[in-house]
């Protein structure tokens, strides 16, 4: 038996007035996931547990199987396992976004307009990271002298404090969960000196970036500008067993994001190269279908993730998420399927979103997601398209997220003994 799961990032929604009271899910036209629904179960799974946030770093590591409560210890040390960043166990390890905020003079002063910087390229964001630390060393170098900056994908980039600072009383927030809102007031907060510490930090980060030349050019031709560095989501290097010795299975991850690739390290999976990929619509969604065909063949467990519905939401751009979906259920989800049905390999396989992520807020929301899985051992009854509301009619509630993993794996199929 092989294992496939495929995570259409931030997919779930509510009903959208613009939508004629549907979820995008409702509104696509997704076929062949709702074949695949039709024949197996569809339910729901709580992937984000009491206490935490719905983040894609807590959200993956429990759908993948790991309790959060037991295992996370920040959302940045997963990113920065992805790009291989040095730190010791007592370090404390950050997520630095390029963001755009509104300027002085305007009416959007003082406001998180985009928590992506318009979704700026890799050229452009490393060109002015780099220049910004040096910024840092020249107008606050006994505190810059602590900090090591590393790019990672577009906006996403990963700070390191390796002095004794402890930032465990100090509350960042994610820029996404602020849009079009008033960011003073969720700057970090918290224990006096390190929370004053990021501060200053950010306020040096707005004065360089913008009026740097990159974003001179960018509002030129109408884009946003990456003028303020939003630091979040801090936490110390985590230990999480390896998948295969909790489960028995080689596992390998397809993503465009560092978070997933981080989290996919630290369980011992593979990361399969994929050129073509972005976090956006534009995205080689054929490569993508091509990569996970091909990994399937050399791996037992096999995931596929797609970030573009969570990033289309967090714009508000309800009609490209609905054309996302589209996408990977024609382009991903398609040949896949086809794949599986002209091979001799019993597969079974996994839809599901990490956590809703609503156009109408741009925010994400911790409601329990759905979820398809078909393949050997896999029936119901009852048939019904995969949507939100009918995955809440059903009979299949998963209160505890990490528990999905062993119920997709075991469930339904023949108990051997020993």
């Amino acid at each position: 038996m092989k294992y496939l799961i495929v995570i259409p990032d931030g997919g779930a929604d509510k009903p959208l007035g613009e939508l004629d009271g549907l979820t995008p899910f409702q509104a696509a036209n997704t076929p062949n996931l709702d074949r695949l629904t039709k024949a197996g179960r569809l339910g729901t799974v709580a992937t984000t547990p009491p206490g935490f946030g719905a983040g894609s770093d807590v959200c993956t590591m429990s759908l993948l199987g790991y309790d959060p409560a037991v295992y996370h210890t920040g959302r940045a040390p997963l990113e920065a396992a992805s790009l291989d960043v040095q730190s010791a166990p007592e370090n404390w390890i950050f997520r630095l976004n390029l963001v755009t905020v509104g300027n002085e003079g305007t009416d959007q002063h003082g406001r998180m307009l985009d928590h992506s910087a318009g979704g700026i390229s890799d050229p452009e964001a490393r060109e002015l990271l780099a220049g910004l630390s040096q910024y840092w060393s020249q107008h606050a170098p006994e505190l810059a002298k602590d900090f090591d900056l590393t790019p990672g994908v577009s906006y996403r980039s990963i700070l390191v404090d390796h002095s004794p600072r402890n930032y465990a009383a100090v509350e960042t927030t994610p820029p996404h969960e602020i849009p079009n809102q008033p960011f003073t007031p969720a700057l970090p907060s918290g224990s006096a000196d390190e929370a004053d510490a990021l501060r200053a930090l950010m306020s040096l980060s707005h004065t360089y970036l913008d009026q740097h030349e990159i974003n001179i050019a960018r509002r030129e031709q109408g884009l946003r500008p990456a003028n303020m560095a939003w630091i979040w989501g801090q936490g110390t290097k985590p230990q999480l067993p390896k998948f295969i010795d909790r489960f028995g299975l080689r596992g390998a991850m397809i993503t465009s994001v560092d978070l997933l690739s981080g989290i996919a390290k630290l369980i011992g999976w593979d990361l399969i190269d994929c050129p073509g990929l972005t976090s956006y619509h534009d995205t080689d969604y054929d490569a993508q279908a091509k990569a996970t065909i091909q990994a399937m063949q050399d791996y037992d467990i096999v995931c596929c993730h797609i970030e573009a519905p969570d990033e289309a939401s967090h714009q508000a751009d309800f009609m490209t998420k609905v054309a996302s979906l589209e996408s990977i259920d024609r382009k991903v989800l398609a040949p896949i399927l086809r794949s599986i049905e002209n091979s001799d390999q019993e597969v079974r396989v996994l839809v599901l979103p990490d956590h809703y992520t609503l156009c109408s807020n741009r925010k994400h929301d911790p409601t329990p997601v759905p979820f398809a899985m078909g393949g050997p051992g896999v029936s119901s009854l009852v048939q019904r398209a995969f949507s939100e509301p009918n995955a809440n009619a059903s009979d299949l509630h998963i209160q505890q997220g990490h528990e999905l993993m062993e119920y997709f794996l075991r469930s339904g199929l023949p108990r051997t003994s020993k």
